[in-house]
Protein backbone atom coordinates (compact mmCIF):
# COMPACT_ATOMS: atom_id res chain seq x y z
CA UNK A 1 0.00 0.00 0.00
CA UNK A 2 1.40 3.22 -1.06
CA UNK A 3 1.62 6.02 1.67
CA UNK A 4 1.65 9.67 0.64
CA UNK A 5 5.01 11.02 1.72
CA UNK A 6 3.86 14.71 1.91
CA UNK A 7 1.12 13.82 4.34
CA UNK A 8 3.43 11.98 6.69
CA UNK A 9 5.92 14.85 6.75
CA UNK A 10 3.37 17.51 7.61
CA UNK A 11 2.09 15.50 10.60
CA UNK A 12 5.60 15.07 11.88
CA UNK A 13 6.26 18.84 11.75
CA UNK A 14 3.10 19.61 13.61
CA UNK A 15 3.93 17.21 16.40
CA UNK A 16 7.42 18.56 16.77
CA UNK A 17 6.10 22.11 17.00
CA UNK A 18 3.57 21.12 19.68
CA UNK A 19 6.19 19.36 21.68
CA UNK A 20 8.55 22.30 21.63
CA UNK A 21 5.88 24.66 22.95
CA UNK A 22 5.12 22.42 25.87
CA UNK A 23 8.76 22.06 26.71
CA UNK A 24 9.23 25.83 26.66
CA UNK A 25 6.31 26.45 29.00
CA UNK A 26 7.67 23.92 31.47
CA UNK A 27 11.05 25.53 31.52
CA UNK A 28 9.54 29.00 32.14
CA UNK A 29 7.45 27.75 35.06
CA UNK A 30 10.46 26.15 36.63
CA UNK A 31 12.45 29.44 36.36
CA UNK A 32 9.73 31.55 37.94
CA UNK A 33 9.56 29.19 40.88
CA UNK A 34 13.29 29.29 41.61
CA UNK A 35 14.04 33.06 40.92
CA UNK A 36 12.34 34.66 43.98
CA UNK A 37 14.02 32.31 46.38
CA UNK A 38 17.44 33.12 44.97
CA UNK A 39 16.87 36.85 45.08
CA UNK A 40 15.66 36.79 48.73
CA UNK A 41 18.66 34.69 49.75
CA UNK A 42 21.14 37.09 48.20
CA UNK A 43 19.69 40.57 49.16
CA UNK A 44 17.25 40.58 52.06
CA UNK A 45 17.05 44.49 52.32
CA UNK A 46 16.31 46.44 49.14
CA UNK A 47 18.66 49.34 48.39
CA UNK A 48 17.48 52.73 47.23
CA UNK A 49 18.88 53.93 43.97
CA UNK A 50 21.49 56.73 44.35
CA UNK A 51 21.06 59.95 42.47
CA UNK A 52 24.03 61.18 40.51
CA UNK A 53 25.83 64.12 42.20
CA UNK A 54 26.03 67.40 40.39
CA UNK A 55 29.53 68.60 39.87
CA UNK A 56 30.53 72.28 39.76
CA UNK A 57 31.55 73.27 36.30
CA UNK A 58 35.27 73.90 35.99
CA UNK A 59 34.70 77.64 35.11
CA UNK A 60 32.67 78.36 38.24
CA UNK A 61 33.87 78.48 41.81
CA UNK A 62 31.78 78.22 44.94
CA UNK A 63 30.91 81.79 45.96
CA UNK A 64 31.58 83.26 49.39
CA UNK A 65 28.82 84.46 51.68
CA UNK A 66 27.04 87.48 50.25
CA UNK A 67 25.64 86.25 46.95
CA UNK A 68 26.36 84.09 43.91
CA UNK A 69 29.41 84.75 41.77
CA UNK A 70 27.46 84.34 38.55
CA UNK A 71 23.87 84.27 37.39
CA UNK A 72 23.77 80.48 37.02
CA UNK A 73 25.99 79.58 39.97
CA UNK A 74 25.15 77.89 43.18
CA UNK A 75 23.18 79.78 45.80
CA UNK A 76 25.36 81.02 48.63
CA UNK A 77 24.06 81.14 52.16
CA UNK A 78 25.15 84.19 54.25
CA UNK A 79 27.61 83.48 56.97
CA UNK A 80 26.46 83.94 60.52
CA UNK A 81 27.97 86.94 62.27
CA UNK A 82 30.02 86.26 65.23
CA UNK A 83 28.11 87.20 68.34
CA UNK A 84 29.84 89.66 70.62
CA UNK A 85 28.98 90.31 74.21
CA UNK A 86 27.36 93.82 74.32
CA UNK A 87 27.26 95.61 77.65
CA UNK A 88 23.84 96.12 79.17
CA UNK A 89 22.22 99.59 78.69
CA UNK A 90 22.75 102.24 81.33
CA UNK A 91 19.95 102.59 83.81
CA UNK A 92 17.48 105.38 83.07
CA UNK A 93 17.73 108.55 85.13
CA UNK A 94 15.18 108.59 87.89
CA UNK A 95 12.24 110.89 87.19
CA UNK A 96 11.23 113.38 89.83
CA UNK A 97 7.63 113.17 90.80
CA UNK A 98 5.80 115.89 92.63
CA UNK A 99 4.15 114.90 95.86
CA UNK A 100 0.47 114.29 95.73
CA UNK A 101 -1.82 117.33 95.41
CA UNK A 102 1.16 119.54 94.46
CA UNK A 103 0.94 121.19 90.98
CA UNK A 104 3.87 121.72 88.61
CA UNK A 105 5.37 125.22 88.45
CA UNK A 106 7.50 126.79 85.68
CA UNK A 107 10.15 129.31 86.68
CA UNK A 108 11.04 132.06 84.20
CA UNK A 109 13.58 134.76 84.96
CA UNK A 110 13.38 137.96 82.91
CA UNK A 111 16.26 140.41 82.91
CA UNK A 112 14.83 143.93 82.52
CA UNK A 113 16.24 146.10 79.76
CA UNK A 114 15.96 149.87 79.56
CA UNK A 115 16.26 151.88 76.35
CA UNK A 116 17.03 155.60 76.60
CA UNK A 117 16.88 157.91 73.57
CA UNK A 118 19.30 160.80 73.98
CA UNK A 119 19.53 163.88 71.81
CA UNK A 120 22.46 166.30 72.03
CA UNK A 121 21.54 169.73 70.65
CA UNK A 122 23.65 172.89 70.53
CA UNK A 123 21.87 175.77 72.29
CA UNK A 124 22.93 178.42 69.83
CA UNK A 125 22.20 176.71 66.50
CA UNK A 126 19.84 173.93 67.66
CA UNK A 127 21.88 171.47 65.62
CA UNK A 128 22.26 167.81 66.42
CA UNK A 129 25.76 166.86 67.57
CA UNK A 130 26.97 163.81 65.60
CA UNK A 131 30.02 161.59 66.05
CA UNK A 132 29.65 160.74 69.75
CA UNK A 133 30.80 157.32 71.01
CA UNK A 134 29.59 155.01 73.79
CA UNK A 135 32.41 156.15 76.09
CA UNK A 136 31.00 159.69 75.92
CA UNK A 137 27.79 158.74 77.74
CA UNK A 138 27.14 158.03 81.39
CA UNK A 139 23.71 156.94 82.53
CA UNK A 140 22.59 157.14 86.15
CA UNK A 141 19.47 155.49 87.54
CA UNK A 142 18.45 156.80 90.95
CA UNK A 143 22.01 158.13 91.31
CA UNK A 144 23.68 154.78 90.50
CA UNK A 145 25.80 154.57 87.35
CA UNK A 146 24.67 151.94 84.85
CA UNK A 147 26.76 149.99 82.37
CA UNK A 148 25.74 150.75 78.79
CA UNK A 149 25.53 147.48 76.83
CA UNK A 150 24.00 148.77 73.60
CA UNK A 151 24.64 151.91 71.59
CA UNK A 152 23.62 153.11 68.15
CA UNK A 153 22.55 156.22 66.33
CA UNK A 154 18.93 156.14 65.26
CA UNK A 155 17.55 157.87 62.17
CA UNK A 156 14.34 156.24 61.03
CA UNK A 157 10.77 157.03 59.95
CA UNK A 158 8.55 158.50 62.65
CA UNK A 159 5.04 157.91 63.96
CA UNK A 160 3.56 161.22 65.11
CA UNK A 161 0.19 162.39 66.39
CA UNK A 162 -0.52 166.08 65.78
CA UNK A 163 -2.64 167.19 68.75
CA UNK A 164 -4.08 170.67 68.15
CA UNK A 165 -6.11 172.99 70.34
CA UNK A 166 -9.11 174.12 68.29
CA UNK A 167 -11.43 176.13 70.55
CA UNK A 168 -13.14 179.49 70.48
CA UNK A 169 -12.29 182.51 72.65
CA UNK A 170 -12.07 186.28 72.51
CA UNK A 171 -8.88 185.92 70.51
CA UNK A 172 -9.91 182.88 68.46
CA UNK A 173 -8.49 184.17 65.21
CA UNK A 174 -4.97 184.78 66.53
CA UNK A 175 -4.59 181.46 68.39
CA UNK A 176 -6.21 179.28 65.73
CA UNK A 177 -4.24 180.95 62.97
CA UNK A 178 -0.99 180.13 64.75
CA UNK A 179 -2.20 176.55 65.25
CA UNK A 180 -3.00 176.07 61.56
CA UNK A 181 0.35 177.49 60.48
CA UNK A 182 2.19 175.26 62.93
CA UNK A 183 0.38 172.10 61.86
CA UNK A 184 0.96 172.94 58.20
CA UNK A 185 4.69 173.53 58.79
CA UNK A 186 5.07 170.18 60.52
CA UNK A 187 3.15 168.34 57.78
CA UNK A 188 5.45 169.80 55.13
CA UNK A 189 8.46 168.08 56.72
CA UNK A 190 6.92 164.62 56.77
CA UNK A 191 8.57 161.97 54.62
CA UNK A 192 6.87 159.23 52.57
CA UNK A 193 7.70 156.53 55.15
CA UNK A 194 6.32 158.54 58.11
CA UNK A 195 2.96 157.89 59.73
CA UNK A 196 0.96 160.88 60.99
CA UNK A 197 -2.52 161.53 62.38
CA UNK A 198 -4.41 164.69 63.29
CA UNK A 199 -6.55 165.05 66.44
CA UNK A 200 -8.04 168.25 67.85
CA UNK A 201 -9.51 169.05 71.23
CA UNK A 202 -11.80 171.62 72.78
CA UNK A 203 -14.19 170.26 75.40
CA UNK A 204 -13.65 166.80 73.88
CA UNK A 205 -11.17 165.25 71.48
CA UNK A 206 -11.92 164.77 67.78
CA UNK A 207 -10.00 162.48 65.40
CA UNK A 208 -9.83 164.41 62.13
CA UNK A 209 -7.75 161.79 60.28
CA UNK A 210 -6.24 158.52 61.43
CA UNK A 211 -2.63 157.46 60.87
CA UNK A 212 -1.65 157.61 57.24
CA UNK A 213 1.43 157.94 55.05
CA UNK A 214 -0.39 160.20 52.59
CA UNK A 215 0.52 163.82 53.30
CA UNK A 216 -2.43 165.01 51.22
CA UNK A 217 -4.86 163.59 53.77
CA UNK A 218 -3.11 165.60 56.50
CA UNK A 219 -3.34 168.76 54.39
CA UNK A 220 -7.06 168.20 53.75
CA UNK A 221 -7.66 167.59 57.46
CA UNK A 222 -5.96 170.88 58.35
CA UNK A 223 -8.02 172.76 55.73
CA UNK A 224 -11.23 171.36 57.24
CA UNK A 225 -10.63 173.21 60.55
CA UNK A 226 -12.71 176.36 60.06
CA UNK A 227 -15.09 177.09 62.96
CA UNK A 228 -14.46 175.77 66.51
CA UNK A 229 -17.37 174.21 68.33
CA UNK A 230 -16.73 175.10 71.98
CA UNK A 231 -14.81 177.67 74.01
CA UNK A 232 -13.43 175.17 76.53
CA UNK A 233 -9.98 173.63 76.11
CA UNK A 234 -9.41 170.51 78.22
CA UNK A 235 -5.75 169.96 77.50
CA UNK A 236 -5.06 167.51 80.36
CA UNK A 237 -7.77 165.10 79.20
CA UNK A 238 -6.66 165.45 75.58
CA UNK A 239 -3.02 164.58 76.34
CA UNK A 240 -4.11 161.63 78.46
CA UNK A 241 -6.32 160.28 75.68
CA UNK A 242 -3.54 160.75 73.12
CA UNK A 243 -1.17 158.71 75.30
CA UNK A 244 -3.76 155.95 75.58
CA UNK A 245 -4.19 155.81 71.83
CA UNK A 246 -0.47 155.73 71.12
CA UNK A 247 0.21 153.07 73.76
CA UNK A 248 -1.41 150.52 71.42
CA UNK A 249 1.26 151.17 68.78
CA UNK A 250 4.63 149.47 69.07
CA UNK A 251 7.88 151.38 68.76
CA UNK A 252 8.81 155.00 69.36
CA UNK A 253 5.93 157.49 69.05
CA UNK A 254 5.72 161.28 69.17
CA UNK A 255 3.03 163.78 70.14
CA UNK A 256 3.23 167.24 68.58
CA UNK A 257 1.13 169.32 71.01
CA UNK A 258 0.10 172.64 69.46
CA UNK A 259 -1.93 174.99 71.67
CA UNK A 260 -1.98 177.75 74.23
CA UNK A 261 -1.30 175.35 77.10
CA UNK A 262 -4.32 176.51 79.07
CA UNK A 263 -6.81 174.07 80.60
CA UNK A 264 -10.33 175.03 81.66
CA UNK A 265 -11.95 172.12 83.50
CA UNK A 266 -10.43 168.74 82.62
CA UNK A 267 -11.41 165.68 84.61
CA UNK A 268 -7.74 164.99 85.33
CA UNK A 269 -5.74 167.21 87.64
CA UNK A 270 -2.23 168.40 86.91
CA UNK A 271 -0.75 165.84 89.32
CA UNK A 272 -2.69 163.02 87.72
CA UNK A 273 -1.53 164.07 84.27
CA UNK A 274 2.09 164.13 85.42
CA UNK A 275 1.81 160.56 86.69
CA UNK A 276 0.24 159.53 83.38
CA UNK A 277 3.03 161.16 81.38
CA UNK A 278 5.74 159.61 83.56
CA UNK A 279 4.30 156.13 83.17
CA UNK A 280 4.06 156.40 79.38
CA UNK A 281 6.30 154.08 77.38
CA UNK A 282 8.19 155.07 74.20
CA UNK A 283 6.31 158.37 73.82
CA UNK A 284 8.03 161.73 73.39
CA UNK A 285 6.06 164.99 73.46
CA UNK A 286 7.04 168.23 71.74
CA UNK A 287 5.03 171.35 72.52
CA UNK A 288 4.50 174.45 70.37
CA UNK A 289 2.78 177.41 72.02
CA UNK A 290 0.30 179.58 70.12
CA UNK A 291 -0.66 183.24 70.46
CA UNK A 292 2.90 184.46 71.07
CA UNK A 293 2.55 187.65 69.04
CA UNK A 294 -0.73 188.63 70.67
CA UNK A 295 0.62 187.97 74.13
CA UNK A 296 3.72 190.03 73.46
CA UNK A 297 1.59 193.03 72.46
CA UNK A 298 -0.85 192.80 75.38
CA UNK A 299 1.29 191.67 78.32
CA UNK A 300 1.62 194.02 81.27
CA UNK A 301 -1.58 195.91 80.55
CA UNK A 302 -3.53 197.71 83.27
CA UNK A 303 -6.24 196.08 85.26
CA UNK A 304 -6.62 192.95 87.34
CA UNK A 305 -8.07 191.01 84.45
CA UNK A 306 -4.91 191.51 82.37
CA UNK A 307 -2.70 190.54 85.27
CA UNK A 308 -4.68 187.35 85.90
CA UNK A 309 -4.61 186.49 82.22
CA UNK A 310 -0.83 186.92 82.12
CA UNK A 311 -0.49 184.65 85.14
CA UNK A 312 -2.62 181.99 83.44
CA UNK A 313 -0.42 182.02 80.33
CA UNK A 314 2.78 181.86 82.38
CA UNK A 315 1.41 178.83 84.17
CA UNK A 316 0.44 177.33 80.80
CA UNK A 317 3.99 177.84 79.48
CA UNK A 318 5.40 176.10 82.53
CA UNK A 319 3.07 173.12 82.02
CA UNK A 320 4.03 172.84 78.37
CA UNK A 321 7.74 172.80 79.27
CA UNK A 322 7.22 170.22 82.00
CA UNK A 323 5.25 167.84 79.76
CA UNK A 324 7.92 168.00 77.07
CA UNK A 325 10.86 167.65 79.47
CA UNK A 326 9.44 164.63 81.29
CA UNK A 327 9.28 162.67 78.03
CA UNK A 328 12.61 163.82 76.59
CA UNK A 329 11.08 166.34 74.21
CA UNK A 330 11.45 170.07 73.83
CA UNK A 331 9.15 173.12 73.93
CA UNK A 332 8.96 176.09 71.54
CA UNK A 333 7.32 179.50 71.93
CA UNK A 334 7.29 181.19 68.50
CA UNK A 335 5.96 184.69 68.10
CA UNK A 336 6.10 185.02 64.32
CA UNK A 337 5.15 182.70 61.50
CA UNK A 338 8.68 182.97 60.12
CA UNK A 339 10.00 181.06 63.14
CA UNK A 340 7.93 177.95 62.49
CA UNK A 341 10.05 176.36 59.71
CA UNK A 342 13.16 176.54 61.89
CA UNK A 343 11.37 175.25 64.98
CA UNK A 344 9.90 172.27 63.17
CA UNK A 345 13.18 171.73 61.39
CA UNK A 346 14.83 171.29 64.79
CA UNK A 347 12.08 168.89 65.85
CA UNK A 348 12.45 166.94 62.64
CA UNK A 349 16.22 166.57 63.09
CA UNK A 350 15.90 165.72 66.75
CA UNK A 351 13.31 162.99 66.40
CA UNK A 352 15.11 161.41 63.44
CA UNK A 353 18.66 161.63 64.80
CA UNK A 354 19.22 160.33 68.31
CA UNK A 355 21.54 158.15 70.26
CA UNK A 356 19.94 155.00 71.60
CA UNK A 357 21.43 153.69 74.85
CA UNK A 358 20.54 150.25 76.25
CA UNK A 359 21.43 148.97 79.70
CA UNK A 360 20.33 146.38 82.24
CA UNK A 361 19.51 148.16 85.50
CA UNK A 362 21.38 147.22 88.63
CA UNK A 363 18.00 147.25 90.38
CA UNK A 364 16.19 144.33 88.69
CA UNK A 365 13.06 144.56 90.83
CA UNK A 366 9.82 144.78 88.88
CA UNK A 367 7.90 146.64 91.54
CA UNK A 368 6.32 149.41 89.46
CA UNK A 369 8.41 152.11 91.11
CA UNK A 370 9.51 155.26 89.31
CA UNK A 371 13.25 155.39 88.50
CA UNK A 372 14.91 158.75 87.89
CA UNK A 373 17.38 158.98 85.00
CA UNK A 374 20.30 161.30 84.39
CA UNK A 375 22.57 161.34 81.34
CA UNK A 376 25.96 163.03 81.23
CA UNK A 377 28.52 163.58 78.48
CA UNK A 378 32.16 162.88 79.30
CA UNK A 379 35.41 162.64 77.40
CA UNK A 380 37.72 159.62 77.30
CA UNK A 381 39.21 160.59 80.66
CA UNK A 382 35.80 160.79 82.33
CA UNK A 383 35.74 164.60 82.54
CA UNK A 384 32.75 166.70 81.36
CA UNK A 385 32.70 166.88 77.58
CA UNK A 386 33.24 170.35 76.07
CA UNK A 387 32.56 171.65 72.58
CA UNK A 388 34.25 174.56 70.80
CA UNK A 389 33.55 176.45 67.62
CA UNK A 390 36.07 177.38 64.94
CA UNK A 391 37.34 180.26 67.07
CA UNK A 392 37.77 177.99 70.10
CA UNK A 393 34.82 179.55 71.85
CA UNK A 394 32.92 177.17 74.16
CA UNK A 395 29.58 175.94 72.92
CA UNK A 396 26.75 175.11 75.25
CA UNK A 397 24.59 172.11 74.53
CA UNK A 398 21.42 170.51 75.81
CA UNK A 399 21.02 166.82 76.60
CA UNK A 400 17.47 165.79 75.73
CA UNK A 401 16.41 162.61 77.50
CA UNK A 402 13.63 161.34 79.70
CA UNK A 403 13.64 162.29 83.36
CA UNK A 404 12.89 158.71 84.29
CA UNK A 405 10.74 155.68 83.67
CA UNK A 406 8.41 153.46 85.62
CA UNK A 407 9.40 149.83 86.11
CA UNK A 408 6.94 147.14 85.22
CA UNK A 409 4.74 146.02 88.09
CA UNK A 410 5.05 142.54 89.49
CA UNK A 411 1.79 141.35 87.95
CA UNK A 412 0.41 142.79 84.73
Amino acid sequence: MLVNTEVVMSRMYAFAARFSRLQLCAILLAGLAVAPVAVMAQDPAPQQPQKPQQQTPPDQTAPDAGGPAADNGAIALPKKKETTDTPPPAPAAPKFKNPENVPTYNLRVEVPEVTVDVGVILEKTHQFVPGLKPVNFKVYEDGVEQKVTGFKRVEAPITALILCEFAGSNYTYAFNWDMLNSAWSFAQQLRPQDYAALMTYDMRTHIITDFTQDKRQIYEAIRSLIIPGFNERNMFDAVSEAIDRLSRIEGRKYIILIGSGRDTFSKLTWDQLQKKVKSSQDITIYTISTGGALRAMTEGGPGMDRAMRDMDYLQADNEMRTIAKMTGGNSYFPRFVGELPDDFGDINKTIRSKYELIYHPTNPKQDGSYRKLRVELVDEEGKPLRFQDEKHHPLKYDIIARDGYRAHPEVE
